[in-house]
């Protein structure tokens, strides 16, 4: 009975599982994963499951791909060559094109004194600074242009100064005629005042210089008049200064040895009077220090007033006040002087004529002395 029970449940196994249909688990697998592999199409009877070894997602865009990995390429090969160079070359070319903007668009700029010193002294008037001058000769040897030996003067003032204002009669108006110009009287700060006998001895020394008919108002084509501290915009200052300024400061004669006043449009249109000569004069003036004082002040102001530098016209006749006359009345020694200044360098010939101190633009009423 049991063996009979047990064929008939043989015989159903083989009818269930018939021969050449054998199965096992890793089959089943087999055909599991088969089924769920990404593409394959699902029949009916699978599950809605998603993969759970998903493939990596392919690129959109084969061609866009390949340009892609073609620069990262050049880029690490860029890299390997030139290294840090990379990343600090773009920034250096960028500082380049901010500094030659800046330089372009931004006003050109002058040194304190550009346009004031010349090699012969008392500098002639210049709209714009000079060029590099090369050095003078160390063996140049000008006679003449020599400080003389005299009183004690300030060697060097503070670098400021401040204006002597009129009172009483100063300020009137001299001349009728031409341009009315006006103007300032400064002495530079920390001068000792007995050097120059005090700011009113100075002041009043200028103005009557300036108002005398002999001076600018003479030529009858400019009128001048003194103003004070108050006055927005005066044309010219006239400035007592201590050397040391006027060659520290760039002002005027840092070139050469010989101290000098001079005028320089670029300081606040200055006329600087140097100290040292104020006190001392010149050696062609023969201790006449009233006359030197007065070829000062008119020399420097006919610069502010547009006249440049002339040599001696006639042998032995009075020099024109726009001579050079604080290194000498001999064409022949200014000439020298000059000969490195391109401002002055043609302005006194060699020509060996020497003429005669002289302190004024205008020799007689009415008579206009050479000073152009």
């Amino acid at each position: 009975m049991n063996r009979a029970t047990n064929g008939a449940r043989s015989d159903e196994k083989r009818a269930q599982y018939p021969r050449g249909a054998r199965s096992s688990v890793a089959e089943v697998h087999r055909l599991s994963e088969e089924r769920y592999r990404p593409g394959r199409r699902r029949t009916t009877a699978e599950p809605l499951s998603a993969s759970w070894k998903p493939e990596p997602q392919l690129e959109q865009d084969p061609e866009q791909a390949r340009k892609a990995r073609a620069e990262r390429g050049k880029a690490r090969s860029v890299f390997k060559t030139y290294g840090w160079r990379v990343y600090v070359l773009p920034i250096l070319l960028v500082i380049t094109a901010l500094v030659v903007f800046n330089t372009a668009t931004s006003p050109p700029r002058q040194a304190a004194g550009a346009g004031a010193a010349s090699a012969g002294g008392d500098a002639a008037p210049a709209e714009s600074g000079p060029a590099e001058k090369p050095a003078l000769p160390a063996d140049l040897n000008v006679p003449t242009a020599d400080l003389p030996d005299g009183g004690h003067y300030t060697e060097a003032g503070k670098g400021t100064w401040h204006v002597i204002p009129p009172t009483g009669d100063a300020g009137k108006r001299a001349g009728t005629a031409g341009k009315l110009y006006h103007y300032t009287i400064e002495v530079e700060d920390g001068v000792d005042p007995s050097d120059y006998s005090g700011d009113d001895s100075f002041a009043a020394a200028v103005e009557a210089t300036l108002s005398s008919p002999q001076s600018w108002t003479g030529t009858g084509k400019v009128s001048l008049q003194r103003v004070g501290a108050d006055y927005p915009s005066p044309d010219f200052r006239v400035r007592l200064t201590s050397p040391a300024t006027t060659k520290q400061a760039n002002l005027c004669g840092f070139d050469i040895k010989y101290p000098t006043s001079c005028y320089t449009r670029s300081y606040q249109r200055s006329v600087v009077i140097n100290l040292a000569r104020w006190v001392r004069a010149a050696l062609a003036f023969n201790g006449d220090l009233g006359l030197y004082r007065q070829y000062a002040i008119n020399h420097e102001v006919g610069h502010a007033l547009g006249n440049g530098h002339v040599g001696c016209q006639d042998n032995g006749a009075l020099a024109p006040v726009m001579m050079q006359q604080t290194f000498g009345v001999a064409n022949d020694y200014v000439a020298r002087l000059n000969a490195v200044d391109p401002y002055n360098s043609k302005a006194v010939p060699a020509d060996h004529k020497v003429c005669r101190p002289n302190a004024w633009p205008v020799l007689n009423l009415g008579d206009t002395a050479p000073h152009n």
